[in-house]
């Protein structure tokens, strides 16, 4: 599992663990089952404080990304089909915003955004 802390981000640490697990969970390159570093582990690995590592690691598992087991350690939660569209789904709200605010920038009409999106979506066949 890699994780890469970005200083000048500006996101707290936690959030760059949180999130790039998290992802990693999504796209599948962690699986069901699998097993995490330890929260030490991956704190020592980091360079960071184990406090920082067990507060993604609780943000994970509140939203039902991960699981523990007492003594154990922490694995992957079964991917939850609803939470995975609901993440996408959010995502892809995110990026008509997006789209929306560069084509009022470039005063591109509904029609020519929607245009543009059915010419995307025949390219994807």
């Amino acid at each position: 599992m890699d994780i890469l802390i970005y200083n000048k981000s500006g996101a707290p640490i936690y959030e760059q663990i949180y999130s790039q697990i998290k992802s990693q969970i999504i796209s599948g390159a962690l699986k069901e089952n699998d097993m995490l570093p330890s929260i030490r582990g991956l704190a020592k690995d980091l360079r960071i404080s184990f406090i920082t590592t067990k507060r993604a690691y609780e943000e994970l598992e509140k939203e039902g990304f991960i699981y523990t087991i007492k003594a154990k350690g922490c694995y992957v939660a079964a991917k939850n089909v609803e939470l995975l569209r609901e993440e996408n789904l959010k995502k892809i709200e995110e990026h008509i915003e997006q789209i929306v605010q560069l084509a009022a920038s470039c005063n591109l009409s509904r029609e020519n955004i929607i245009e543009m999106v059915n010419f995307s979506l025949e390219e994807q066949g």
